[in-house]
């Protein structure tokens, strides 16, 4: 019963931007550290970014810093990931999880389906 569901990904050009969400059912999405991942074909999944649950506190791969920022809106159970000036390295998978160690990535213990972010002109 527990999901995450994640929404937004789509065709962009390079340079472009787009947001993902990630909605939470079945557990207070408020109670949890929540990460971003993707994986593109061929490579090991990376770790994008983390907001905390006990201060919003964020992180990000290096790759990602200053082009993409996380969000959380507790009210309405989703975390975003806004990512601007997209490039066509970010092109992959993406997931959010839930992250039980606070961003520590030791205890991912729910993840939705996967969203597809393309970038190509």
């Amino acid at each position: 019963q527990e999901q995450l569901v994640e929404s937004g990904g789509g065709l962009v050009q390079p340079g472009g931007s787009l947001r993902l969400s990630c909605v939470a059912s079945g557990f207070t999405l408020e109670d949890f550290a929540i990460g971003w991942f993707r994986q593109a074909p061929g490579k090991e999944r990376e770790a994008v970014s983390c907001i905390s649950s006990i201060d919003s506190s964020t992180t990000y791969v290096d790759a990602v810093k200053g082009r993409f920022t996380i969000s959380r809106d507790n009210a309405r159970n989703t975390v975003f990931l806004q990512m601007n000036s997209l490039e066509a390295e970010d092109t992959a998978i993406y997931y959010c999880a839930r992250d039980s160690s606070e961003c520590g990535g030791n205890a991912l213990d729910a993840w939705g389906q996967g969203t597809l972010v393309t970038v190509s002109s």
